[in-house]
C-alpha cells in the first residue's frame, strides 16, 4: 500500500463517519415537524416489515404537523401501528385515506436529554474519525520500515500531517453538524 492509497482510505472512512452522523442527526426530533423523523419507521404492511417511505408519502404540512398520505389507503391502519410501536412518544389519527400527526412541543427536559444525545453521537463519529486516523498513521508506519519504497522521513512525515489534516477538518464538519441540530432543538 503507498501513501496516496493509504490516505484516500482514510478519507473515505472519515467522510463515512460523517455521512452516518447526519443521516443518525436526521432522526433526532427538534421542536420542528420534519419526515425524516419517521421515514424510517418499520411498518407491518402486507405480511412484511418495510420503511414508511415506501409504504406513503411524509410530508410536513404546519411546523407542528406531519400528514402520511399512503399509496394504498388500505395499509391506513397499518401506518398508524407502526409508528405507535416506533416509540417516538407520536399519537398518530386516521384522517380518512391519510394519518395525521401531531408533534407536541418539547419539554425543557427533554430539549437537555436530545441535546446530550447529539452530543453522544458527534463523540462516536469523532472516534470513528480517530480510529480511521490511528489505521492510517499503522499503514504509513509499516510503509516506512518497508525499505523497498524508499520513503524519506520527510515523505512519512508529510503523509502523517496530511492525515492529521484530515481528522481537523473531519472533527470540525461534525462539531458544526452538532452544533447545528442542537440549535434546532433549542428553538422553540
Amino acid at each position: 500500500m503507498d501513501l496516496d492509497s493509504i490516505q484516500i482510505d482514510a478519507k473515505a472512512h472519515m467522510h463515512k463517519a460523517v455521512d452516518y452522523l447526519k443521516n443518525e442527526l436526521k432522526g433526532v426530533r427538534t421542536g420542528r415537524a420534519s419526515p425524516a423523523l419517521i421515514e424510517f419507521v418499520k411498518v407491518e404492511a402486507y405480511g412484511t416489515e418495510s420503511e414508511l417511505r415506501s409504504l406513503g408519502m411524509v410530508q410536513a404540512p404546519e411546523p407542528t404537523q406531519l400528514l402520511v398520505k399512503p399509496f394504498d389507503p388500505g395499509t391506513v391502519n397499518d401506518i398508524i401501528k407502526g409508528i405507535e410501536k416506533a416509540g417516538l412518544g407520536l399519537n398518530p389519527q386516521a384522517d380518512g385515506k391519510q394519518v395525521r400527526i401531531s408533534i407536541p412541543p418539547l419539554s425543557g427536559d427533554r430539549r437537555k436529554e436530545l441535546i446530550a444525545s447529539c452530543k453522544q453521537m458527534g463523540e462516536q463519529a469523532k472516534v470513528t474519525i480517530r480510529n480511521a486516523r490511528r489505521d492510517a498513521n499503522k499503514h504509513i508506519d509499516q510503509c516506512e520500515k518497508d525499505k523497498s519504497l524508499g520513503l524519506s522521513e520527510d515523505d512519512v512525515k508529510s503523509a502523517k500531517d496530511d492525515i492529521q489534516g484530515l481528522l481537523k477538518k473531519n472533527e470540525a464538519e461534525v462539531d458544526a453538524l452538532v452544533g447545528e441540530k442542537n440549535k434546532q432543538i433549542e428553538e422553540v
